[in-house]
């Protein structure tokens, strides 16, 4: 974690300084220190907790339900309207995932309770800081708002980090290990966080949620394209699923405008 987010700063850091050159307004400090807290710290520390004691199937599981804590945070926030196509496309969508792995064995049991609870603070937390840097967005270009929220973050994630940093046994990391490192910092971070923070910009935190459910499609075909999985009639259902609801949370509003929001 500490490598992650002291190197994706440095990289967002030199682009914001080369290419925006935008300043932060001090009243905004307050609300890019929440964003930080829940967006790298505890979303960071929560998910590497919780996997070193809970299965891999278990934390997928559990972040299926990212979109739809997202999506009722909005929606209490007043941030979005629930809608009918939204409400369907979280279902399907969610349904889908569910689809994917229930072939996967999987079982929640007193072994994997402390990590299925991290992974669900995980969820939350990650859940909370889409909806609450959005705002941010209509400020700010969204290099600028990324580049703070890490370098805020960076500081208490050096405390619990450093330690085990300058432990590391560098000599003993093999050519795989370092592209695994690479791969993790440069595309499940900097690029994750940046494109999600370009989202933000031009979609609502629902939408952006939404996406997360495309993960076990993706996985599937990176597998069955390794030969490690195979095509099956539930994967190819569960991803019509997936995509259908996908659809419906990003687009579905747009041809049901008129339509009279839900009540919750």
């Amino acid at each position: 974690i500490f490598i992650r987010v002291s190197v994706t700063t440095v990289l967002f850091f030199m682009l914001q300084k080369f290419f925006i050159k935008e300043q932060i307004k001090r009243s905004d400090i307050p609300l890019l220190i929440f964003c930080a807290v829940f967006g790298v710290v505890v979303n960071q520390e929560m998910f590497f907790l919780g996997l070193e004691r809970t299965t891999p199937i278990n934390a997928a599981l559990i972040m299926i339900m990212t979109p739809i804590l997202v999506f009722v945070i909005s929606f209490f926030m007043r941030h979005e309207q629930a809608t009918w196509q939204k409400i369907m496309g979280l279902v399907f969508g969610g349904g889908g995932a569910l689809l994917i792995m229930s072939g996967k064995s999987f079982n929640f049991s007193s072994d994997t309770l402390l990590g299925d609870i991290f992974i669900l603070i995980n969820a939350t937390s990650y859940a909370i800081y889409l909806v609450m840097v959005r705002p941010l967005m209509k400020q700010y270009h969204p290099l600028t708002v990324v580049t703070y929220i890490f370098a805020i973050g960076l500081i208490p994630v050096s405390i619990f980090g450093f330690n085990q940093f300058i432990t590391i046994d560098w000599q003993g990391f093999t050519t795989t290990a370092w592209m695994g490192v690479a791969f993790v910092v440069i595309c499940t971070t900097f690029f994750a966080y940046l494109l999600n923070m370009l989202a933000l910009r031009e979609v609502s935190s629902s939408v952006v949620g939404a996406y997360i459910y495309m993960q076990p499609v993706l996985a599937s075909i990176i597998a069955i394209l390794l030969g490690q999985d195979r095509l099956s009639s539930e994967k190819i259902i569960a991803a019509v699923c997936i995509f259908f609801g996908v659809y419906m949370v990003s687009f579905g509003g747009r041809f049901g405008r008129k339509s009279p929001s839900v009540k919750l």
